[in-house]
């Protein structure tokens, strides 16, 4: 009897002990969680003022250029503020990309579901990512799939769009965004194909950067082919049907019908 009283003691004695070691190791991971959101988070605050000097996927693409061998690769990177931008480029890149930007909170749940329907359909799957997701990957992340860059991906669109207000994310997004082999951003390509600054960009000249973003190194601003100069009158008309430049001017514009 007195072994058996002996060995319930021991047992409930170490309950406290386990119960200390599980409280220890919440703990810790709690501290780590919020170390690894401020070290995520604070970067993106500071992109919220700051104009970046560079942006993941060019690093990225200096590195492997810089591997391959190609030592004579340059990237044409050219910074504006929202001010020299014609509003007419951001714009066509809502119209072109994503047209619920003034109204989605980084995701475009609709396009989602639509994408995945036709993947289970049978169809190819396609890509449903905002200009907020967009802005995430391009500036913070590295190029490619899987499920951890995917979810990656997603975190930073949160804090991209509970940070930034919708026009810094425009502004930034339209200064990255790769327009041709190397040329970053709408300064950059307005100058190298119109040979005008990005603040002077006609409509039509804005449908066409846009109109390559699927694929910035094989279609071609300056020799559009047949399917870019479609896309681009598409875009053109989207533009007009979204109401014009109020539709990313206007901090409550109306939804298109």
């Amino acid at each position: 009897m007195t072994g058996n009283g002996t060995g319930s003691r021991a047992g409930t004695a170490g309950m406290p002990r386990r119960r200390s070691r599980a409280r220890r190791w919440l703990r810790r991971l709690a501290w780590m969680l919020a170390a690894f959101v401020l070290a995520t988070w604070l970067p993106v605050l500071i992109l919220r003022f700051v104009p970046p000097v560079t942006s993941a996927y060019m690093l990225e693409r200096r590195i492997s250029q810089a591997w391959q061998g190609n030592h004579t690769f340059r990237i044409d990177y050219r910074w504006v503020p929202w001010s020299r931008i014609a509003p007419v480029a951001p714009l066509a890149m809502v119209a072109g990309e994503d047209q619920t930007f003034p109204f989605n909170h980084g995701f475009d749940v609709a396009s989602i579901r639509s994408a995945i329907d036709v993947a289970e359909s049978g169809g190819r799957l396609r890509g449903a990512s905002t200009i907020t997701q967009q802005t995430a990957r391009n500036l913070l992340l590295w190029s490619g799939g899987g499920f951890f860059r995917k979810g990656l991906e997603a975190y930073f669109t949160v804090l991209i769009d509970v940070t930034w207000p919708k026009r810094r994310v425009l502004e930034v997004y339209a200064n990255i965004v790769e327009l041709g082999n190397g040329i970053y951003g709408v300064e950059a390509a307005s100058r190298r194909f119109f040979d005008e600054p990005a603040s002077r960009l006609t409509a039509h000249q804005a449908a066409l950067l846009a109109a390559v973003l699927p694929d910035p190194r094989g279609w071609h601003v300056d020799r559009p082919s047949p399917w870019v100069r479609h896309h681009a009158a598409w875009i053109e008309q989207q533009m007009r049907q979204l109401g014009g430049v109020a539709y990313v001017l206007d901090p409550h514009p109306p939804r298109p019908r």
